[in-house]
């Protein structure tokens, strides 16, 4: 099997361990699942990952890796930095609408439900949503020093204060897919204008 074919397969197996885990939990999805899943041999899962935790790890991170390019233009500085904001939850909407056209019900943050699930007992998985978390919270941190910079915001603990924002957001995600209501997504500009003491029309 020649290298495109390698790395096709281990590529596969990645999309598959996230689709699986976020559409039911990470201890309902077993690794022949993901091998049927993906159409790889269980010999060939074993060649590229040593557990079903490792992959998870790689497929949290890959996950991510794909959706950074999308996170940059919208929290780019040359976009107002509330209105940054403002696209990434118009963002957050339509995305969520397309994973629930897909699974045929609200899927929620795979961060976050996969975070929750296995964070304690597993310290990879742990390390890797972790990581993660921290480098979304950077995009947030920005935004928010640019508009304090602009005089828009007065906030006394930046880092904090883009902790707990990101807090808010994941919560709302999480209620999202508990109570299988997309529309818990639009109230995202309203809640973080409470949070931030902002004007009506600020984000």
């Amino acid at each position: 099997m020649g290298m495109g074919r390698v790395s096709d397969a281990r590529e596969r197996l990645l999309k598959a361990t996230l689709e699986l885990t976020w559409r039911e939990s990470y201890g309902a999805v077993t690794v022949d699942a993901i091998c049927e899943r993906a159409g790889v041999k269980k010999g060939s899962f074993y060649y590229f990952f040593e557990s079903k935790s490792q992959l998870t790890a790689e497929a949290l991170k890959h996950h991510w890796e794909t959706l950074r390019p999308m996170y940059d233009p919208i929290f780019s500085p040359s976009v107002p930095p509330l209105e940054r904001f403002r696209r990434y939850f118009d963002f957050l909407y339509e995305r969520h609408a397309n994973l629930k056209a897909q699974a045929g019900r609200v899927l929620g943050c795979p961060f976050f439900s996969v975070g929750c699930e296995v964070t304690r007992h597993d310290p990879l998985i742990g390390e890797a949503v972790r990581a993660i978390i921290k480098s979304k919270t950077k995009y947030f941190e920005s935004a928010l020093r640019d508009a304090q910079a602009e005089g828009l915001i007065h906030v006394t603990d930046i880092p904090a204060q883009a902790q707990a924002l990101f807090a808010y957001v994941d919560g709302v995600l999480g209620q999202a897919r508990i109570q299988n209501d997309l529309e818990l997504i639009r109230t995202l500009p309203e809640g973080v204008r409470r949070f931030l003491a902002l004007e009506p029309a600020a984000v």
